[in-house]
């Protein structure tokens, strides 16, 4: 049996927690940012974690 191969777009964009849970960045943060409030700039920075639903199809994509 081969062995599986990580997706490599999605180990540049994922990282895994210590807990175990993924942890993503935000998106609309590339461009067009003079259009954007500072509180909505403020928001974007922060990281957050994969929403529970797709939690398992990122985990296949890094074969965790």
């Amino acid at each position: 049996m081969p062995k599986m191969k990580t997706h490599s777009s999605a180990k540049k964009r994922f990282k895994r927690t210590g807990s175990g849970k993924i942890k993503r960045y935000q998106a609309k943060t590339s461009h067009m940012m003079r259009n954007k409030s500072k509180k909505a700039k403020l928001r974007l920075r922060d990281s957050t974690t994969v929403h529970e639903h797709n939690e398992d199809r990122v985990k296949r994509l890094l074969c965790i």
